[in-house]
């Protein structure tokens, strides 16, 4: 598939900068150093502020080191980012194991280097940030300085408190790391599924300006060859029978006559097409998906239903033939020994159904079909290789965008048939028969040796 080693670099790389790393620390800085400080000299608590202030030093020294040394649109790797959450959650650790461990309410701040990881990182960095957290959040709730607080009233929190705590952040933990992550995964699959289906039209587009590109070279190159194909002929003319310069000037006039016709025919290429090449009835669209497929093992019928004299038409679509393409490909792959085709049409729709007798879709997966990801797909060879998910998310978007309305369903049936999947494409027959493929603009056709040149004259021949 075009665009899987763009999916897997972006996949390997944290979609978080650096920058955004250092900013977030600083803000937790901000609030230790605001804490200590307050609870310290505000409130008069005993604790000892000297190290909270050493470790908060560390926090801001690794800052300004990272801010020096890396540029602030720099992106890091995995595990750099990693690393780097893997000290806050230590730093932050210490801070509240020497003001009171699970007793200090901060220690909810725990989460936030999970929660944002789960946004960026890997599976495995995830679950490791995770379980370190758990095991410090284990820790501090056995194993801290006293809470600072008023020497005169000390406060001693109960067991069962401390217990509550920690089922508290753990369960609180995971339910905001698993949501984060299920969030920033989906925006990714469908970001890759995107780049992955630009990828795809882009060959359809440099074709499509290589067309024009050729059209463009006709209009220009018409009005200095109509100047040639001229002076070539006043020379012929003027020039005595059997001089060499005759015939090299005949020979000029027809090599100029020559170019003309060529670019004339690129011109009408681009501008009109060839209505055998470009306008196809619908049972040529369904033959021309279908004959490469028939290669393989399974049979491929195709039924028309509906009256042959208003067989519907169209412009041929590039979307239309992969989008359609790759519904009968997924057909032939999981039918057993059939698939059939059905195309039926009248006044008001044409629709395309592509029914095969194999296992049909996973009931699992039957309404999340058609997102990228999602797939069941299995090889031909019958090994248990999965694909992507993107060529049905794909072939779906393309579909959707020429105008049609897919539907995904498995085939009704009994607990002893084996009835197999069933899609269904359909569009408004107006809608079919209208499609245009992308506007090229219109070609302006040169004009004939009538017209010259100004620098020539205005002349009739």
């Amino acid at each position: 598939m075009p665009g899987d080693t763009y999916v897997d670099a972006i996949r390997d790389r944290v979609l978080i900068r650096l920058d955004t790393l250092i900013r977030l620390r600083w803000y937790a800085i901000i609030g230790q150093l605001g804490a200590v400080l307050v609870v310290a000299f505000g409130f008069q608590f005993s604790l000892p502020w000297e190290i909270c202030l050493v470790l908060i030093a560390v926090s801001a020294g690794l800052n300004l080191l990272l801010g020096l040394r890396y540029k602030s649109n720099h992106r890091l790797l995995g595990d750099g980012a990693f690393w780097l959450l893997a000290f806050d959650i230590l730093q932050l650790a210490l801070l509240l194991y020497l003001t009171g461990g699970l007793q200090n309410p901060f220690a909810i701040l725990l989460m936030a280097p999970v929660v944002v990881s789960s946004t960026s990182l890997e599976t495995r960095h995830i679950l490791i940030l995770g379980a370190v957290t758990i095991g410090a959040v284990s820790l501090l709730a056995f194993y801290h300085l006293p809470l600072p607080w008023n020497t005169e009233v000390p406060l001693k929190l109960p067991s069962i408190f401390i217990a509550g705590m920690w089922v508290a952040i753990v369960c609180t933990l995971a339910f905001t790391a698993i949501y984060a992550f299920r969030v920033a995964e989906e925006a990714r699959r469908l970001a890759d599924a995107l780049t992955a289906t630009e990828l795809i039209m882009q060959r359809e587009q440099h074709l499509t300006a290589l067309d024009g590109l050729a059209a463009a070279a006709a209009h220009e190159l018409g009005t200095p060859l109509a100047t040639i194909a001229l002076v070539s002929k006043e020379m012929v003319n003027s020039l005595p029978e059997g001089s060499p310069l005759r015939e090299d000037a005949q020979l000029l006039r027809s090599q100029a006559q020559r170019c003309r016709d060529i670019l004339s025919t690129l011109t009408s290429l681009s501008s009109h097409g060839e209505p055998i090449i470009e306008h196809q009835t619908l049972s040529a669209v369904i033959e021309e998906v279908v004959a490469p497929l028939r290669d393989f093992e399974v049979d491929i019928q195709i039924v028309n239903h509906g009256d042959l004299r208003s067989l519907p038409k169209c412009v041929r679509n590039p979307g239309i033939h992969y989008g359609l393409g790759n519904l009968i490909d997924n057909a032939v792959d999981f039918a057993t020994k059939k698939v059939t085709v059905d195309a039926r049409w009248d006044p008001a729709q044409v629709e395309i159904v592509v029914r095969d007798d194999g296992p049909g879709f996973p009931t699992a997966i039957l309404s999340r079909l058609g997102e990228p990801f999602v797939t069941a797909r299995r090889s031909r060879k019958g090994s248990r290789a999965r694909g992507m998910g993107l060529g049905l998310f794909i072939a779906k978007t393309l579909l959707e965008r020429s105008g049609a309305e897919i539907t995904l369903a498995n085939q009704p049936g009994n607990s002893t048939t084996q009835t197999g999947a069933m899609v269904s494409v359909v569009w408004p027959r107006e809608r079919f028969e209208d499609m245009r493929p992308a506007a090229m603009g219109a070609v302006k056709e040169e004009p004939d040796e009538a017209k010259i040149s100004p620098q020539v004259g205005e002349v009739t021949i």
